[in-house]
C-alpha cells in the first residue's frame, strides 16, 4: 500500500522530470538541440546538474528520448485526429492525414527532430516499440485500409506512405525542394497513394 509521503514523493518526482523535459523542448524549439545541454538545463530550471541526472541518469540523451516521446503522443493524436472523420472521399482523407503531419512537422521542428534524428532510446519496428508510436503509425494504416480499395499489404503501404512524408519533411526542411510548390506535392503524394489502391 503506497503511503500519502511516498505518493507525494512520486507525484513531486513526476512534476519535476515533466518540467525538465518542457524546458528542454523549450530551449531546443529555440535555439536547437546545440544549446540543450546539462548545465544550460540545471542553470534554467535552478536545479543541479547532479538533480538533474538523479532524474535522467542517462543524461542528454535521455532527456532528448523524453521530448521524442511527448512528441510521439502528439503526433498520434493529431494524426488519429485528421483520420477519425467517416465522411469525405479516399484523397480527402489520405490528404488530411498528409497535412497534419507535415503542419506537426513544420510547427515542432525540434521536436520532430528528438524524434526522428537524434540518437535516441527507443526500440522502432519491434516488440518493444512504445504504445505512442504504434498509434502513430496505426493511424497512418488506418487511413490506407478505410480507402474505398485499401492496399494488399497495408502495413508495408504504411510504412512507405510515412517515409515519403518524412522525406517531403527532410528535404524541404534543407531546402532542397522548389519553393511555392507545397501544394502540387501534397496534391501528388495523394494521386499516388489512392491511385494506387484503385
Amino acid at each position: 500500500m503506497t503511503t500519502p509521503a511516498a505518493a507525494r514523493r512520486a507525484r513531486q518526482v513526476a512534476e519535476r522530470r515533466e518540467r525538465i523535459v518542457a524546458v528542454a523542448r523549450a530551449l531546443a524549439e529555440e535555439q536547437g538541440w546545440e544549446a540543450v545541454t546539462i548545465r544550460r538545463l540545471a542553470d534554467a530550471i535552478e536545479y543541479s546538474q547532479p538533480v538533474l541526472y538523479g532524474h535522467f541518469p542517462q543524461g542528454r540523451t535521455e532527456i532528448v528520448t523524453a521530448v521524442a516521446m511527448a512528441g510521439f503522443e502528439e503526433l498520434a493524436v493529431v494524426l488519429s485526429a485528421a483520420t477519425s472523420g467517416e465522411a469525405g472521399t479516399d484523397a480527402e482523407r489520405v490528404r488530411a492525414l498528409v497535412t497534419a503531419y507535415l503542419d506537426f512537422a513544420a510547427q515542432h521542428p525540434a521536436t520532430y527532430d528528438a524524434m526522428f534524428l537524434l540518437p535516441v532510446l527507443i526500440p522502432f519496428a519491434s516488440d518493444d516499440t512504445p504504445e505512442a508510436l504504434r498509434a502513430g503509425f496505426a493511424a497512418i494504416e488506418g487511413a490506407l485500409t478505410g480507402l474505398e480499395s485499401p492496399p494488399p499489404d497495408p502495413a508495408t503501404a504504411a510504412e512507405v506512405l510515412w517515409g515519403a512524408v518524412h522525406g517531403l519533411v527532410a528535404l524541404h526542411r534543407a531546402g532542397r525542394l522548389s519553393a511555392g510548390n507545397d501544394e502540387r506535392r501534397v496534391d501528388e503524394l495523394v494521386r499516388l497513394v489512392t491511385a494506387a489502391v484503385d
